[in-house]
C-alpha cells in the first residue's frame, strides 16, 4: 500500500512540476515573441528619431544662415540710409541710393519671412522627435520588463518558487502592456521608470 501511496504522491508531484513548467514555458514564449516584435518596432522608431533630429538640426542651420544674410542686409540698409542722408535732395545719386534701399529692404523682409517658415519646420521636426522619443521610452520599458520576466522564469524553473512565477508574470504583463501602448500610440508613460532607464 505504501508503494501505491508513494507512486501517487510522485505522480502528483510530477503533475505539479509539469504544470509549473508549462506555465513557465508559456510565459517565456509569449514574452520572447513579444519582445522580438517590440524590438523591431523600437529599432524603426529610433531610426525615425535620428531622421527627425537631423531634420531639426538642418533646419536650425538653415535658419542661422538666413539670419546671417538678414544681418548683412540690415547692415547694408543702415549704410545706405546714412549715404542717402548725405546725398543732395533730388540728385541721381540719392535716387540710386533710394532704389538700392528699397531692394535691400525687400531682401531683409524676405529673409525674415523665410526664417519664420524655417523655424516652423525646425520646431515641427523637434516635436516629431519628442513624440517618437515618448514611444521609444514605452518600448524600452517593455523590453526591460520582458527581459526581467524571462530571467525570473528561468530562476523559477530552477528553484520551483511560485512567488517568482508571480513576480515574473507581473513583469511580463507590464512589459506587454507597455509594448501595446507603444504600438497603439497610447499616452501611458510612467515617468519615474523612464527617468530611471535614461
Amino acid at each position: 500500500m505504501a508503494d501505491v501511496k508513494d507512486a501517487a504522491d510522485k505522480a502528483l508531484e510530477q503533475a505539479a512540476q509539469d504544470k509549473l513548467n508549462r506555465t513557465i514555458s508559456i510565459v517565456v514564449a509569449i514574452s520572447a515573441t513579444f519582445l522580438s516584435v517590440a524590438n523591431v518596432k523600437d529599432g524603426n522608431i529610433v531610426q525615425a528619431m535620428a531622421r527627425a533630429q537631423a531634420e531639426s538640426i538642418d533646419q536650425w542651420g538653415y535658419y542661422q544662415a538666413k539670419s546671417t544674410k538678414q544681418h548683412v542686409a540690415e547692415g547694408v540698409l543702415a549704410q545706405l540710409q546714412a549715404l542717402e542722408g548725405l546725398a543732395p535732395e533730388g540728385s541721381a545719386v540719392r535716387e540710386a541710393i533710394s532704389t538700392q534701399l528699397a531692394s535691400w529692404k525687400t531682401e531683409s523682409d524676405r529673409y525674415e519671412a523665410q526664417k519664420k517658415d524655417i523655424e516652423g519646420k525646425a520646431r515641427a521636426a523637434l516635436a516629431q522627435y519628442d513624440a517618437l522619443n515618448f514611444r521609444d521610452d514605452q518600448f524600452d520599458m517593455s523590453e526591460a520588463s520582458l527581459s526581467l520576466a524571462i530571467a525570473l522564469m528561468g530562476i523559477t524553473a530552477l528553484t520551483r518558487q511560485r512567488w517568482l512565477l508571480a513576480l515574473g508574470g507581473l513583469f511580463a504583463a507590464f512589459g506587454v502592456w507597455m509594448g501595446v501602448c507603444g504600438f497603439a500610440g497610447l499616452p501611458f508613460h510612467p515617468n519615474t521608470f523612464a527617468e530611471w532607464l535614461s
